[in-house]
């Protein structure tokens, strides 16, 4: 639920990029129908880089990342038409980034974190943002990168973010590969037409989110090849039961996360509840007038109404517990390899929701879904299992 840093990021993986790949010899399987409504509205370039350009960007205690950039990029904006969570049309916007490669090229489809500030977003493609950063050194290093800004950034800043809500994300994100593939036929990319899927935090969620709506709703419109999913909150109505009656760490800037998830879908779902429903004094006063940035410094199951949890415990309050049961990803049978990375030690994305998901998906049936706790590790800390064991899995995928 909170963004990669993107520096870190980069440090963390350049061991693993020599896995990137750069050619594929391989059955790519059937190729897509392609006689699909196109959803692509807008592209613009956003910039071409050298590859010395891009080795210029990692400097000091990162200049060791120079020597894995190889090729040239072109980044693009792209808009396209979306649907958003009351079913209406609208128009998104992500991020595109092409390797000047003369072989056929895999896309990756990122799919972000937790984003602090709309700068941060894809698509405005600043220098703190991830794509900016190591989006851009795997593109360099053959993969085509698809990055979905979601609903509520980008050209659909002016509406609220669909936080840790299944259907935007997953919508927003399969919606950003189709424009993308109709971005690459318009430009005659040599794309070998198969995709991997990844996301850390938030684009954990968003990612498994994303890879059950391709199996279940798409057909056989992509080669899906892989899904590697990082630390996302997958078993909502767990999840959501420990932070009701358990403590938890009281850090004002995780609070605010789950705040946040709180007054999305009670504005999604049109709970409607005044902050007095699920928060006690002062702090419902405080949400009131600040939202999700109010800062909360006790173990959240502190600062909830007693009413409030009571309705959840007992499950009277059917119309918030709805709200999460339509948001829950988590038991189900996937069909494409899958891993799932968290640490054991994650007090912001509890280990139990990918512990779950696993135990889940291996009772309904599933082979192809691969458990990798991080022994020891919190939710930044175990980013580097994440990004070393996603290319690992990926490159014995080429």
């Amino acid at each position: 639920m909170i963004r990669l840093k993107s520096l870190l990021s980069l440090l963390l993986v350049g061991g693993m990029l020599f896995l990137a790949p750069t050619s594929c010899k391989q059955d790519n399987g059937p190729d897509p129908v392609t006689n699909f409504p196109r959803v692509l509205t807008k592209s613009s370039l956003i910039g071409e880089y050298t590859a010395d350009q891009l080795r210029s960007r990692f400097t000091g205690s990162s200049q060791i990342l120079q020597a894995f950039v190889k090729y040239n990029i072109s980044v693009y904006r792209l808009e396209y038409t979306t649907t958003n969570t009351d079913g209406k049309s609208i128009t998104a916007s992500g991020a595109v980034i092409i390797p000047t490669t003369t072989t056929a090229a895999p896309l990756l489809s990122m799919q972000h974190g937790t984003l602090a500030v709309e700068a941060d977003a894809p698509s405005n493609y600043q220098s703190t943002s991830e794509i900016y950063t190591f989006g851009a050194l795997f593109g360099s290093q053959g993969y085509i990168i698809s990055a979905p800004d979601y609903i509520g950034y980008g050209a659909s800043k002016a509406t609220p973010h669909t936080y840790e809500q299944r259907n935007g994300l997953a919508t927003s994100s399969l919606d950003m590969i189709r424009a993308t593939r109709d971005f690459l036929n318009d430009k005659g990319v040599n794309w070998n037409k198969r995709l991997f899927i990844a996301g850390y935090s938030e684009g954990g969620y968003a990612t498994l989110a994303l890879q059950k709506k391709i199996e279940e709703e798409t057909g056989s419109e992509f080669n899906l090849v892989a899904s590697s999913c990082g630390a996302g909150a997958y078993d909502k109505p767990a999840f959501m039961k420990q932070i009701i009656n358990e403590t938890t760490s009281g850090v004002p800037s995780i609070n605010r996360l789950y705040l946040w998830v709180l007054l999305t879908y009670d504005r999604l779902y049109g709970l409607n509840h005044p902050m007095s429903y699920y928060f006690k004094e002062p702090y419902a006063t405080q949400i009131t007038a600040t939202g999700k940035d109010t800062d909360i410094n006790v173990s959240l199951n502190l600062a909830f109404t007693d009413a409030f949890k009571q309705g959840i415990n007992t499950g009277t309050d059917k119309t918030f517990l709805d709200a999460i049961q339509d948001n829950d990803i988590h038991d189900w049978k996937p069909k494409t390899p899958l891993r799932l990375y968290h640490g054991d030690a994650d007090n912001t994305v509890f280990f139990l929701n990918s512990k779950n998901t696993y135990d889940a998906m291996i009772k309904r049936g599933a082979t192809n879904v691969q458990l990798i706790p991080v022994q020891g590790a919190n939710h930044a800390t175990a980013i580097l299992s994440y990004i070393s064991g996603t290319y690992d899995f990926f490159s014995s995928l080429q």
